[in-house]
Protein backbone atom coordinates (compact mmCIF):
# COMPACT_ATOMS: atom_id res chain seq x y z
CA UNK A 1 0.00 0.00 0.00
CA UNK A 2 3.26 2.37 0.45
CA UNK A 3 4.37 1.61 -2.57
CA UNK A 4 1.39 2.41 -4.41
CA UNK A 5 0.97 6.10 -2.34
CA UNK A 6 4.55 6.62 -3.09
CA UNK A 7 3.98 6.29 -6.96
CA UNK A 8 0.85 8.41 -7.00
CA UNK A 9 2.53 11.22 -4.81
CA UNK A 10 5.69 10.89 -7.58
CA UNK A 11 3.34 10.70 -10.03
CA UNK A 12 1.21 14.21 -8.82
CA UNK A 13 4.43 16.03 -7.93
CA UNK A 14 5.64 15.33 -11.78
CA UNK A 15 2.58 16.73 -13.06
CA UNK A 16 2.57 19.88 -11.06
CA UNK A 17 5.56 20.76 -12.73
CA UNK A 18 4.58 19.95 -16.09
CA UNK A 19 1.58 22.57 -15.19
CA UNK A 20 3.76 25.50 -13.62
CA UNK A 21 6.58 25.08 -16.48
CA UNK A 22 3.60 25.37 -18.75
CA UNK A 23 1.81 27.69 -17.34
CA UNK A 24 5.02 30.21 -16.87
CA UNK A 25 5.30 29.66 -20.43
CA UNK A 26 1.46 30.97 -21.07
CA UNK A 27 2.18 33.79 -18.78
CA UNK A 28 5.74 34.92 -20.30
CA UNK A 29 3.55 34.68 -23.70
CA UNK A 30 0.29 36.32 -22.55
CA UNK A 31 1.50 38.72 -20.17
CA UNK A 32 4.81 39.41 -21.26
CA UNK A 33 4.70 39.57 -25.21
CA UNK A 34 1.51 40.98 -25.47
CA UNK A 35 1.75 43.85 -22.54
CA UNK A 36 5.28 44.09 -21.36
CA UNK A 37 7.56 43.48 -23.83
CA UNK A 38 5.18 45.56 -26.67
CA UNK A 39 7.23 48.12 -27.54
CA UNK A 40 10.06 46.09 -28.49
CA UNK A 41 8.58 43.64 -30.37
CA UNK A 42 6.32 46.34 -32.50
CA UNK A 43 10.02 46.30 -34.23
CA UNK A 44 9.57 43.50 -36.12
CA UNK A 45 5.92 42.20 -38.08
CA UNK A 46 4.27 39.24 -38.69
CA UNK A 47 1.97 38.91 -41.14
CA UNK A 48 2.48 42.63 -42.05
CA UNK A 49 1.02 43.41 -38.28
CA UNK A 50 3.77 44.63 -35.19
CA UNK A 51 4.40 41.66 -33.80
CA UNK A 52 3.34 43.18 -29.85
CA UNK A 53 -0.11 43.45 -31.82
CA UNK A 54 -0.28 40.28 -33.26
CA UNK A 55 0.94 38.22 -29.97
CA UNK A 56 -2.00 40.29 -28.04
CA UNK A 57 -4.82 39.34 -30.43
CA UNK A 58 -3.52 35.95 -32.12
CA UNK A 59 -0.20 34.94 -30.77
CA UNK A 60 -1.13 33.95 -27.40
CA UNK A 61 -4.12 32.13 -28.10
CA UNK A 62 -1.85 30.35 -30.69
CA UNK A 63 0.45 29.52 -28.11
CA UNK A 64 -2.30 28.82 -25.37
CA UNK A 65 -3.57 25.71 -27.80
CA UNK A 66 -0.05 24.38 -28.81
CA UNK A 67 0.43 24.04 -24.68
CA UNK A 68 -2.91 22.08 -24.52
CA UNK A 69 -1.29 19.26 -27.13
CA UNK A 70 2.05 19.24 -25.58
CA UNK A 71 0.23 19.09 -22.06
CA UNK A 72 -1.52 16.17 -23.41
CA UNK A 73 1.12 14.38 -24.46
CA UNK A 74 3.14 14.61 -21.54
CA UNK A 75 0.40 13.38 -19.57
CA UNK A 76 0.02 10.25 -21.94
CA UNK A 77 3.92 9.86 -21.46
CA UNK A 78 3.59 10.32 -17.60
CA UNK A 79 0.45 8.07 -17.64
CA UNK A 80 2.66 5.26 -19.25
CA UNK A 81 5.54 5.59 -16.97
CA UNK A 82 3.60 5.26 -13.69
CA UNK A 83 1.25 2.63 -15.02
CA UNK A 84 -1.95 5.12 -14.94
CA UNK A 85 -2.98 5.22 -18.64
CA UNK A 86 -6.83 3.85 -19.49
Amino acid sequence: MKKDQKQRTAYWRENLRYLILLLIVWFVVSFGCGILFVDQLNNYYVGGAKMGFWFAQQGSIYVFVILIFIYVWLMNRLDKKYHFEE
